[in-house]
């Protein structure tokens, strides 16, 4: 059987690689990481309500799950005329198709100091180091000879899913978490901002289920800013385009995404928000035997949502499409099947809404939100772990909302004001 490399083990690579496997197809699965990690649970973890093991997977267990190769190695590049993925340790691993589902990186639009003085959550390290850095922040001001007169603002820049989630999490730990694990620390010192440049929150949403988000979130103590965008990000603090300035200790950003620029070396077509381009049978645009799915794939004609949906189905759909290939036979055309869109503000609040115009919020739509994503996690100990922590979080609310926590780390505004502390008797010495 012919040989497929698949680099990248997200939703849409393990869905292809799944596929390819059942029937039959020799699979090499190459990614930099040892694992696969369930994205849409990231803020919990960011947020203390989850453990990293918990929205993570062996790829190499998968992988031998499905009689597939691993290999944990970084791309350089691709060397198209002899079929060769290249590697950064110089290994060259040689195919007959090659499927791309590398996903997608931070967007920060050129704003001056995003880059340096913002953090994300796409992948695990990032989540802990949200976690640690958010509960330094606490601990910090916890610890200081009057802890009542300190202040600790969290920014978070983007009104899709992942901001509003994030920020409805942060609301929780602010009101429910810090009582009970900070009772020297008064919550009102602790603000929680949500910025969008919008006019609403959730644009893919119905205008109903917007205006009930905003609420929410508002009912929440977070202070939603709509239309408001930012010009500059500083170590303590962030101006907004008109002009304003907001003393802030971090940033989260959740406000745009691209594809990595590694790909300008991959001698693929590049488009709109750094995806690679291609056809509506998912085959980058100029080759006939490499795919790109997921998020990082552009289908020119018809561009999909950055969902988890699209990227599994995707993934199915390519595995079918080279199997026909194989045959002789000619690709067909990818047609995406809308299961609907979720996102969750905080406990017992959601919203859900089907393509048929069915719509929900409350306490049921948050469930099905914990169902469904609990559903979808690769290893049944990984569902029973999540479902665990979840109850144990929640189950009791707020009597005891404790919070999973790691290290202590400084925040961008506690860095500088050290940096500067150490400057100064730097030059008091001298």
């Amino acid at each position: 059987m012919p040989h497929v490399v698949v680099v990248g083990a997200g939703f849409a690579g393990v869905a292809v690689t799944r596929e390819l496997a059942k029937r039959g197809f020799r699979v090499t699965v190459v990614d930099r990481h040892p694992y696969n990690t369930f994205q849409p649970l990231l803020y919990q973890v960011a947020t203390g309500g989850l453990n990293a093991g918990d929205v993570t997977y062996s790829l190499r267990f998968l992988s031998a799950k499905n009689k597939a190769n691993f290999r944990r190695t970084k791309v350089v590049g691709i060397d198209h005329d002899h079929n060769e993925v290249i590697c950064d340790d110089g290994v060259r691993i040689p195919y007959d198709y090659l499927v791309l589902g590398t996903g997608i990186t931070t967007n920060h639009f050129g704003i001056p100091g995003a880059a340096e003085y913002t953090m994300s959550m796409y992948t695990r390290a990032e989540a802990l180091k949200v976690r640690d850095t958010i509960f330094g922040g606490l601990e910090n001001i916890a610890g200081t000879s009057h802890p009542g007169t300190g202040g600790f603002t969290v920014v978070v820049v983007g009104g899709g899913p992942t901001g509003v989630e994030m920020a409805g999490s942060l609301a929780e730990l602010k009101d429910s978490a810090i009582p009970t694990t900070y009772p020297e620390l008064d919550p009102k010192k602790v603000h929680v901002v949500l910025v969008e440049m919008a006019n609403a929150l959730l644009l893919p949403f119905d205008e109903k289920l917007q205006r009930y988000t905003l609420s929410e979130l508002v009912k929440r103590g977070v202070d939603v800013r709509l239309r408001t965008a930012l010009s500059e990000v500083h170590p303590d603090h962030v101006v907004f385009k008109d002009g304003n300035r907001l003393d802030v200790d971090l940033v989260i950003w959740a406000a745009g995404v691209s594809g990595s620029k590694e790909l300008n070396d991959w001698g693929v077509p590049i488009g709109r928000g750094g995806r690679i381009e291609v056809g509506t049978d998912c085959r980058v645009k100029g080759f006939d035997n490499v795919f790109a799915i997921g998020d990082v794939a552009l289908i020119t004609e018809n561009p999909l949502p950055q969902l988890a949906q699209p990227a599994i189905q995707e993934g199915k759909f390519v595995a079918r499409q080279i199997g026909r290939l194989v045959n002789g036979e000619d690709t067909e055309e990818f047609h995406y099947f809308d299961k609907g869109t979720m996102a969750t503000i905080g406990n017992r609040a959601a919203v859900l809404q089907l393509p048929n115009g069915f719509k929900m919020t409350g306490t049921f739509a948050w469930l099905g939100w914990i169902v469904l994503h609990i559903a979808y996690l690769l290893g049944g100990r990984n569902r029973v772990q999540t479902l665990v922590n979840l109850a144990a979080r929640y189950a009791t609310w707020p009597r005891r909302a404790g919070a999973i926590v790691g290290d202590v780390n400084e925040t961008p505004q506690q860095a500088k004001v050290k940096a500067s502390k150490k400057k100064e008797q730097l030059s008091q010495r001298s």
